[in-house]
């Protein structure tokens, strides 16, 4: 999809000199970025170097504390996202931010909604056109008067995709804009990418994704720690050396690794008939201690909703659910949690962690009991079990009483992990565990799995990202529709067979 782009050209969009600091963290330092008319211009680094805080500033979502920002060769002010939008910016959020009692149609034409002539009321038959139209062209089915609340990550996540389309921007920006959708997804928004590129707009591009970065891009900017270490043709730059700049030094081991198999102990999760109307059915697996059991499937196979269910986020109707042995019933996360269940949710933000609170107390939430004396929180305790857990996991932050809403995305997936892991859980679900998190993290991540199955635990993984997934279970079962299609070895089948149960027949 790369082309080459004229570099004698005029930019369509200058961050000149840009500095940032939130809390006493410098989150860029004089980082300068050019943008061509019709070109991708990926921005790459690892989580906290900078690349979200540089398009929030571009996006009007944050003022820069020095530099400025030139448009068509004109230095512009841009106060706020009305503002950018008003300059032909839009931006997709790595946060997803649904109205979620609006339909999926009145979502992707907020603000934009088509007026009716005479009455001035919302146009409802033009509103399903308009918003039908937008969603094919992401290839996506996706009922329109269904509400956001009922949706996906994955669907939320496109349908944010179609409403920056809609607005007819000249600059795009996408934050992990295919963390939590599928490879046909990614296909599709792939296209969408390239009529764009055609019709002269450019666009910001940030991925963790190696593959999809040389899918896409035309240049690579490189930020490490807030500064801009430089700026290469994507053609030019292979993968070793972008990793390198990335992390500071040599990188041998960014791929996911096949864990060794652990001693495999007692059935500590077994599942029979489990089903929730209109959602998935029948069903039935188990789980060992030191197994690490992986779910494989497209956007809406219904994994999410399966451990969901298990975590009594979303309780299922029916079925049977045993814990060591012992038939439970879930209905919430406390009796999970008091069961032994413990879940990394996909949706860090809308489930996983309490934005207005700091570090520390997102760390603690879950186990707050451990650090108390009667009614009163033991502060000191949990100050410094806190402390050892962003140690641990290598959480950057200022410090453990930082606001979670400053940290950036993968640091905040971080904290969701730790806050799980405090309550010594004997049966974990992680669900996308590695969703927005950098090749240097993801090992660490990688890392930590071998040693909680090491450990004994019963792990449950769902992942998008088919070699992840490969690699780090022992089992994987495949999801289609709601239903199980498949149970396959991971050491001996392919990406090919798996997406061969996958996909709709």
């Amino acid at each position: 999809m790369t082309s080459e782009i004229s570099e004698s050209a005029a930019p369509v969009l200058e961050a000149r000199h840009i500095s940032k600091a939130f809390a006493g963290v410098q989150a860029l330092s004089d980082v300068s970025l050019t943008l061509q008319a019709g070109e991708v211009h990926a921005l790459m680094g690892e989580n906290g170097a900078g690349k979200s805080t540089l398009v929030k500033v571009l996006a009007g979502v944050h003022r820069a504390d020095a530099g400025r920002i030139v448009r068509n060769g004109q230095p512009v002010t841009i106060g706020s996202p009305h503002e950018a939008l008003q300059e032909g910016i839009a931006m997709i959020h790595q946060e997803l931010m649904p109205i979620p009692d609006l339909t999926v149609a009145e979502n992707v034409l907020l603000g934009q909604e088509p007026a009716h002539r005479l009455f001035g009321w919302i146009d409802r038959r033009r509103l399903h056109e308009r918003a039908e139209r937008l969603l094919a062209r992401l290839d996506a089915r996706i009922g329109l008067q269904r509400k956001m609340r009922e949706l996906s990550v994955a669907q939320m996540q496109t349908v944010e995709i179609a409403r920056a389309l809609g607005r007819d921007a000249r600059i795009v920006i996408m934050d992990e804009p295919t963390a939590a959708i599928s490879d046909r997804e990614v296909d599709s928004l792939c296209e969408v990418i390239r009529r764009l590129k055609a019709r002269g707009v450019a666009i910001v591009y940030i991925t963790h994704k190696m593959d999809e970065v040389y899918r896409v891009a035309d240049r690579i900017s490189v930020l490490r720690d807030g500064i801009h270490v430089g700026t290469y043709p994507a053609a030019r730059l292979d993968r070793q050396r972008l990793i390198s700049l990335m992390v500071g030094r040599e990188w041998a081991a960014h791929a996911p690794p096949v864990l060794p198999s652990a001693a495999r102990g007692d059935v500590a999760l077994a599942v029979h008939g489990l089903g929730r109307d209109g959602v998935f059915q029948d069903i039935d697996f188990q789980v060992r201690r030191g197994e690490v059991l992986g779910l494989a499937g497209l956007m809406g196979a219904g994994r999410t909703e399966v451990v969901s269910a298990l975590f009594g986020l979303q309780p299922a109707d029916r079925g049977e659910i045993r814990v060591h042995g012992t038939r439970v019933g879930i209905r919430c996360p406390d009796q999970a949690i008091r069961l032994g269940i413990g879940m990394v949710t996909e949706d860090r933000t809308g489930w996983g962690l309490v934005p207005s609170m700091s570090v520390r107390h997102n760390v603690t939430l879950a186990a707050l009991k451990k650090y108390c004396r009667g009614p009163l929180i033991r502060h000191r305790v949990e100050a410094g079990v806190a402390e050892e857990r962003l140690r641990a996991l290598a959480i950057k932050t200022s410090g453990a009483r930082q606001a979670v809403n400053q940290l950036s995305g993968g640091n905040q997936q971080k904290v969701v992990i730790a806050r799980t892991l405090l309550a010594e859980p004997s049966i974990v679900i992680l669900d996308e565990p590695t969703r927005g998190i950098d090749v240097g993290a993801k090992t660490e991540i990688y890392g930590l799995i071998a040693r909680l199955a090491q450990q004994g635990k019963a792990i449950l993984l769902v992942s998008s990202e088919m070699p992840e997934l490969l690699s780090l279970s022992d089992r994987v079962l495949v999801m289609r529709e709601g239903r199980i299609t498949a149970e396959l070895d991971p050491r001996q089948t392919s990406q090919e067979e798996v997406l061969k149960y996958a996909m709709p027949v």
